[in-house]
């Protein structure tokens, strides 16, 4: 099996460092009999890295090493293709490895893709851009870019930064007026956020923010009422200590496509983790086993019902 690995070096890292974790990644892949070509790029050459690999018949997969953010870009350019991808998690969070199953210690995630099981997965897209994970408008995007500006100019801890900067924001208490189009009906709202995932995504108690499944074929759609600095703090509480509830605290909605208006003329939306800026209406979609991902098998006891039973159990706006 061969294999071109896209990496995202470790920021401040002498590269003589960087040249030494490639060759142990390679000599890591060796051991489990894949021969690991391993490119170390910046951000802004990783689409067409992975587009160019796709079409090399001589590679059997293209992996991505690095966080979500990182996955999202491989995974955009491997989108409705044959070649599939691999994931390395060397990021902070790791969402889409964790939901795939794919253990976080690399050796085990080499060894997962040695086995190269692979399984075709959803990919969200807002005004067609992809997302892995999820996308958001609303409060989030405005943490990140003040999480961003304090970085720069200030330095630090990364998540210091993203308290603090979620302290300013939150005391802003920003929101943004919606109106979310599903077929001919539509939903009116001013809220603090509007968070739509690729598949369904669990918020009650302490299974906040994990997924069941990615080939689901469905988008949810969360939003809450609770706009003012208290109804804000009383929701930041209770995800805190994995008391949320969704039919409590969000309104939620499961469907294939959803169009969202606002009065703005441009939006800051965030696609898993990084912040862009789209023009409204936003137009997201699902996009049903458009990626061919390596990860282990799905078990039937992982799956909740999908297909024809979720589409009966879709929700409606009020």
């Amino acid at each position: 099996m061969r294999v071109i690995v896209l990496m995202n070096p470790t920021a401040g890292t002498k590269p003589e460092e960087n040249d030494r974790q490639a060759e142990e990644l390679r000599a890591t892949f060796s051991a489990v009999g894949v021969d690991a070509e391993i490119r170390q790029l910046r951000a802004d050459e990783f689409c067409e890295a992975a587009s160019r690999a796709a079409e090399d018949p001589s590679i059997d997969a293209i992996v991505a090493g690095g966080g979500d953010g990182t996955v999202s870009i491989v995974a955009s350019a491997l989108a409705d293709k044959a070649k599939p991808l691999g994931v390395l998690p060397c990021g902070t969070l790791n969402h889409f490895a964790k939901d795939l199953g794919i253990p976080l210690p690399l050796r085990d995630a080499v060894a997962v893709i040695a086995q190269n099981s692979v399984r075709a997965v959803d990919l969200g897209e807002v005004n067609g851009r992809t997302f892995i994970n999820n996308s958001s408008i609303g409060l989030y995007p405005h943490i990140v870019r003040e999480r961003d500006s304090l970085r720069q100019r200030l330095g630090g801890n990364k998540w210091i930064a993203m308290l603090v900067a979620a302290l300013r924001v939150f005391r802003r208490h920003p929101t943004v007026r919606v109106r979310i189009g599903v077929g001919d009906q539509t939903v009116l709202r001013t809220t603090p956020f509007v968070f739509v995932g690729n598949n369904r995504y669990e918020i009650n108690g302490t299974n906040l923010g994990r997924r069941q499944q990615l080939d689901g074929a469905e988008l949810c759609v969360y939003f809450t009422n609770r706009t003012g600095r208290c109804g804000l703090f009383r929701l930041a509480l209770r995800a805190l200590v994995g008391r949320l509830e969704q039919a409590k605290d969000f309104d939620a909605l499961d469907l294939h496509e959803v169009w969202i208006e606002t009065p703005r003329k441009r939006l800051r939306v965030a696609l898993d983790g990084e912040v862009i800026h789209l023009a409204p209406p936003l137009h997201y979609r699902i996009r049903p086993a458009s990626l061919r991902v390596i990860a282990p098998a799905a078990t039937e006891d992982d799956r909740s019902p999908s297909g024809a039973d979720a589409a009966a159990n879709r929700s409606r706006p009020q």
